[in-house]
């Protein structure tokens, strides 16, 4: 049977990444984003470096889950994104860009 949301079927079949299994069910950030960069270091379907690959299906989750991902998942994952920017500055030789966050206006 075919998923009900197009999204389902890229997190699962991505063609840049083989992601592990359940690697954006864990409420570990640091877990995440070693998975994503092992996963983008392995895989040689990428397009761009394995930073921009992990970078981009991390967004992808985030973005597609919209308003339905609850504020502590998205806690984890904006942490993840955190970790995965350091590591790059770090092998780099740059320094990581805090992202500022923007507050809704009333």
């Amino acid at each position: 049977m075919a998923t009900k949301k197009w999204s389902a079927g890229v997190t699962r079949h991505s063609n840049a990444l083989d992601l592990e299994k359940g690697v954006f069910r864990t409420g570990n950030p640091e877990k995440v984003a070693r998975s994503l960069e092992r996963s983008a270091a392995n895989s040689r379907r990428k397009k761009g470096t394995a930073y921009q690959s992990a970078m981009s299906m991390l967004n992808f989750y985030i973005n597609r889950a919209g308003r339905n991902l609850p504020a502590s998942k998205k806690k984890v994952l904006e942490k993840a994104k955190e970790i995965l920017r350091e590591d790059h500055a770090k092998k780099s030789g740059t320094r990581a860009k805090k992202r500022a966050t923007h507050k809704k206006m009333k």
